[in-house]
């Protein structure tokens, strides 16, 4: 095996790190819009609050390790991307940055009508942060990211079915991821009431989240070709994967299966998302520029993938220790802020 392929395979993994991580965040943000009114809605704002508190900061370290290894790695993909799809990137880094600043001021505000604000634009942002990085996925997906420096349309290469299904199935999913390990959090903070709520809003998710899957079917077979065929040939046993593991997890979250069920919705999710490059594999840029056009130097890959063999033992251990403190927090009732 390449080292280019060693390190697109980790570069991979931190990017399903982030979406199975950061992405149950974004779509706590969605829950905590639909919570309700101030008063009905506070208890699960106060047990969303306690799930992302400690670690929604550390699961962005994902995506900038995925960029700082595209950057380097593959740096003519970065260099298009970034280019081209500058408009949709732009939007997500200001939903990030917008999210954390509301979560954080939204905690340490004491009037209603304060927490009221930054709590809507953290729900807002965390709904349209994962629908822009959707629509960057489905750019790429469906070829309309040329190499080279701004060669795609900056518009139409983010604004077309395709990448409108990545950022609504975007939605869908960090919907559902969020309302599953919810349900678990509510368990162990002995909240009965609390789940049976995110179970049923796990439920609807699952199956808004498998429309829009069986609808993208018919968008991709008509406006991503290649794709369509790759998930339908080479990437079938993933996508068969995704599928019965779905199944699974919505029957285990129908019997109350709930720490169960937070893993085979991460590995559905997970299957999704190695479905993608296996369908276009060895092509980074469809329809033609494939990894080995677009590597670094073999000593800068090298190089990268002993850095980051370091930086693993350093963060993985650190992160793991932050989400079992984490899971061992007890939950304070009370009034947010």
């Amino acid at each position: 095996m390449e080292a280019a392929q060693v390190l697109l395979g980790v570069m991979w993994t931190g990017l399903t790190l982030y979406a199975l991580l950061g992405g149950a965040d974004f779509g706590g943000g969605l829950w905590d819009l639909l919570a309700g009114s101030s008063r009905a809605g506070m208890p699960q704002r106060r047990l969303i609050e306690h799930s992302l508190g400690p670690v929604w900061e550390a699961n962005h370290v994902w995506l900038i390790f995925v960029l700082v290894v595209l950057w380097t790695g593959f740096p003519p993909v970065f260099a298009a991307v970034m280019s081209t799809l500058y408009i949709p990137l732009t939007l997500a880094a200001f939903g990030i940055i917008g999210r954390g600043a509301a979560f954080a001021f939204r905690k340490s505000s004491t009037e209603l009508w304060q927490q009221r604000l930054f709590g809507g634009a953290f729900a807002l942002s965390s709904v349209l942060t994962p629908f822009f990085l959707g629509t960057v996925a489905g750019a790429v997906a469906s070829g309309r990211v040329p190499p080279g420096l701004a060669r795609g349309s900056l518009v139409g290469a983010w604004v077309n079915p395709t990448s409108m299904l990545g950022g609504v199935l975007a939605v869908a999913v960090c919907a559902y991821l969020a309302a599953v390990y919810l349900c678990d959090d509510a368990v162990r903070s002995r909240l009965p009431g609390m789940a049976e709520a995110f179970r049923r809003r796990g439920l609807a998710a699952a199956a808004v989240t498998g429309v829009v899957a069986l609808g993208g079917i018919g968008v991709l077979r008509a406006d991503a070709p290649r794709l369509f065929t790759g998930l339908t040939h080479r990437a079938l046993p993933l996508v068969l994967a995704s599928a019965v593991l779905g199944v699974a997890s919505i029957a285990l979250l129908w019997l109350r299966r709930y720490l169960l069920v937070r893993g085979t919705a991460a590995l559905a999710v997970a299957a999704v998302m190695w479905g993608w490059p296996v369908a276009q594999y060895p092509l980074m840029l469809p329809p033609a520029v494939s990894y080995r056009q677009v590597a670094a130097e073999p000593a800068v890959i090298t190089a990268v993938l002993a850095v980051a063999g370091a930086g693993a033992l350093l963060v993985l251990p650190s992160i793991a220790w932050l989400l079992a403190v984490q899971h061992r927090l007890p939950f304070e009732r009370g009034t947010p802020g």
